[in-house]
């Protein structure tokens, strides 16, 4: 393959990610200037922001500042927002970039959701922390750590879900399986994903269980709520060696982890790229992911319609050589979305397309936002009648923009 000052711009970018945030299963003690740098890469500025709709058509933000996280609405689909609510009384190092976001839900009920990781000062270490509101966003309880497993190693990159019933789902990447194999000498491949249920509206967690063994180490995990209240998650899975594909496993206790895609990445690393999922009325699953394979690279999306059995052949999207990287999908109906992120030199592009018809056919790439500036990775949320992408950037600040439907 031939390689382009995107490329290379690119792989700068993989180095830089893999040298501050990721882990290997082996990696030794870290030195000092490693330290230095894990502690620095803690006080950084975040612009990760989640948002999502209540029923009643509200805006709920929340967002990271000076070691907080802060929840706000907005009336006015993010053109103003309400004083913010601080979640977290004591200041604590929370990780807030685009793969490793705090997350926002509403119940249908008005309670308020929170989860974020709290990173640790030993390097690549982290707790899983949960806050609600029942009283509608005046007031938060105190952030309880979820994982049970209180060791300083890695637990992070968490998603979050409810469904209706009101059962609370959280589901990360957990390092206490690698560090057991490590103190017996043993050899362990990535981490493994966790995952922890509320059935009490936030008051209490189950036991951990674990969902499966040998996860990339820093891709973030995706969870989407399946239409009988079971969520299906997505990850990036180590195969064979060191091949970093992506699975998926539905959190019922008996189904099988399923591998999604097959671009056969090798890779003795871990991308920091994580995949997205959806999951419509229909029962259709929706996944998206990155891959950097030789032959089979960039961004690709397929969907499911009989829970993982068979999938639609991977439509590979998106311009690679403008250094196409995070998509998200969502689903309304048989309305579904996709954007992402790409470079033009100068400025960052966030391109979306739709599909009419669950996924068989899409229209062309179209520009819908940019930024000279840092920026965010693309998030898509809806109302139940309308997809947005929520999207903050360090010039001008958080944009909530209404997806235009086109025709394929």
């Amino acid at each position: 393959m031939k390689l382009t000052i995107m490329h290379l711009c690119h792989y700068a970018w993989l180095l830089t990610s893999l040298t501050v945030m990721c882990q290997a299963a082996e990696m030794p003690a870290p030195s000092k200037p490693h330290n230095a740098a894990w502690l620095a890469s803690l006080t950084h500025t975040p612009l990760a922001a989640s948002a999502t709709f209540d029923g009643n058509g509200r805006l709920w933000l929340a967002s990271v500042k000076d070691g907080h996280v802060y929840v706000s609405y907005s009336d006015d689909w993010g053109k103003t927002t309400s004083t913010a609510v601080m979640v977290n009384a004591e200041a604590e190092y929370v990780a807030a970039n685009g793969e490793n976001r705090p997350k926002i839900l509403v119940a249908g009920n008005g309670n308020i959701f929170v989860s974020y990781t709290r990173s640790l000062e030993t390097p690549y270490a982290g707790n899983i922390r949960f806050s609600r509101s029942v009283d509608a966003g005046r007031h938060f309880s105190a952030p309880v750590t979820v994982n049970d497993n209180q060791e300083p190693i890695t637990h992070a990159f968490e998603a979050m879900g409810i469904n209706q019933r009101g059962q609370i789902y959280l589901a990360w990447l957990d390092r206490r399986d690698a560090a057991d194999a490590r103190k017996k000498g043993e050899k362990y491949s990535g981490l493994a994903v966790y995952y922890a249920v509320s059935d009490d509206e936030g008051k209490s967690f189950q036991v951990n269980s674990k969902a499966a063994d040998h996860a990339c180490e820093c891709c973030r995990v995706a969870l989407a709520m399946d239409n009988d209240g079971i969520p299906v998650i997505l990850w990036r899975q180590i195969y064979d060696k060191n091949v970093r594909d992506h699975a998926m496993l539905k959190l019922d206790g008996k189904s099988p982890a399923l591998r999604v895609s097959s671009e056969n990445w090798e890779l003795d690393a871990c991308p920091h790229h994580g995949p997205a999922a959806s999951i419509d009325s229909d029962g259709v699953y929706h996944f998206v992911w990155f891959s950097n394979a030789p032959q089979k690279h960039g961004l690709f999306y397929a969907h499911t319609s009989d829970h993982g059995q068979h999938f639609s052949s991977a439509l590979n999207f998106g311009n690679f050589n403008a250094q196409a990287t995070h998509p998200n999908v969502l689903s309304l109906g048989k309305r579904v979305f996709i954007v992402w992120k790409e470079f033009d030199g100068k400025s960052t592009i966030i391109n979306m397309m739709n599909s009419l018809d669950s996924g068989v056919h899409w229209t062309a790439p179209s520009k819908i936002a940019d930024t000279t500036d840092a920026s965010d990775h693309p998030w898509l949320i809806n109302d139940s009648k309308h997809a947005y992408l929520s999207w903050n950037t360090l010039s001008e600040g958080y944009r909530l923009i209404e997806l235009a439907e086109q025709v394929p």
